[in-house]
């Protein structure tokens, strides 16, 4: 039985020989399901804890600013998942069933980096969702 973070061949989405490998690319659900599960906070953790600890009004217009940014990079990064997917299907198709592949081609590099790019995307974005969902105890310092 495969575990959640292997796929079918072996490796992770994130990785080039993943897609080398014959693996599909996930849907943009099965990303985001799989960024929510592991707990994952993204790249910007940091940064959005640091603007967690600032004071009302600043912390929530901080978090709204981090959530429009981190919007705007999931809207670019799923075009351009959306592009370098069909991008694949057709390398797939073109190549010979019979050729055991050895080399990542420039497109499998250009999946698993838009993968894990909607990976950080969606993390930040459950992250700042959670936040801005809770109120702060008004005793808070």
């Amino acid at each position: 039985m495969k575990n959640r973070e292997t796929g079918e061949n072996g490796y992770r989405k994130g990785h080039p020989w993943y897609y080398l490998l014959g693996g599909r690319p996930p849907k943009l659900k099965e990303i985001r399901q799989e960024a929510q599960a592991s707990g994952y906070r993204g790249y910007l953790a940091d940064h959005i804890d640091k603007a967690d600890k600032m004071q009302e009004p600043k912390r929530s217009q901080a978090l709204r600013e981090y959530r429009g940014r981190a919007i705007q990079e999931l809207g670019r990064d799923i075009r351009i998942y959306r592009e370098v997917a069909r991008d694949l299907h057709r390398y797939q198709a073109e190549q010979n069933p019979d050729d055991e592949p050895n080399c990542c081609d420039s497109v499998h590099t250009a999946m698993s980096l838009k993968y894990n790019h909607l990976y950080n995307d969606f993390a930040h974005l459950h992250v700042l969702d959670e936040l801005l969902g809770k109120q702060r105890d008004l005793f808070d310092l």
